[in-house]
């Protein structure tokens, strides 16, 4: 079945994109908000949850703006990737997710986002 793409934008105002960017790129951030642990070897990342490990491989990386992964268990053309722009309007930091999910399972996977943004927010410096 061919998965579904959907986009959640959040206003991280107050967070600089320095720190944002730790927090979406690098195993030592990843794993204080996405996954209990996260390991890096090359482009492959690890990430476990309840100690059980699964890979992604990072796609495509602009530093400071945006990371994209892939897992490597999906046959398809799906990744998740994150984009930090700032509004030229306001001035906050804007973390855009794009993800892809069955069609059947869109609201669970974006409350699923909406609950790891709330620990993200809590993370010192944003």
């Amino acid at each position: 079945m061919a998965k579904k793409k959907f986009t959640l934008e959040f206003d991280m105002r107050g967070t600089p994109q320095s720190m944002l960017w730790m927090y979406v790129a690098t195993p030592s951030g990843l794993d204080q908000w996405f996954a209990d642990e996260v390991e890096q070897d090359g482009k492959k990342f690890t990430f476990y949850w309840d100690k059980y490990p699964t890979e992604a491989m990072l796609l495509s990386i602009r530093s400071g703006e945006r990371a994209k992964y892939r897992w490597v268990r999906d046959d398809d053309k799906s990744y998740f990737e994150f984009k930090i722009t700032v509004s030229e309007l306001t001035g906050h930091t804007l973390l855009t997710i794009v993800d892809f999910t069955d069609a059947d399972e869109e609201e669970e996977s974006k409350a699923l986002w909406e609950k790891q943004m709330k620990v993200l927010k809590r993370k010192p410096g944003c």
